[in-house]
């Protein structure tokens, strides 16, 4: 795939390229379609959870459960 960039925004990609230690261009447009599948795939699970009915109360108990779970997940 070859892309055609104005000037200013080759540029700017050459630059970003350069301060973060990519070795290409190509690598640094790879993580930014990567960076942005990311977003895309959080914005589609926050609708999921906004449009769906709540599971139940999220008080004290409920997050004494998550923290042990999470720590039982950090032991391996």
């Amino acid at each position: 795939m070859n892309i055609s960039l104005p000037d200013s925004l080759k540029s700017f990609a050459e630059e970003q390229v350069a301060k973060r230690g990519y070795r290409t261009s190509s690598e640094y447009v790879r993580e930014l379609i990567r960076n942005e599948q990311d977003r895309q795939r959080l914005r589609d699970l926050l609708l999921v959870g906004a449009t769906s009915p709540p599971a139940g109360p999220s008080d004290v108990p409920y997050f004494d459960v998550l923290r042990d779970r999470a720590r039982r997940g950090a032991r391996g």
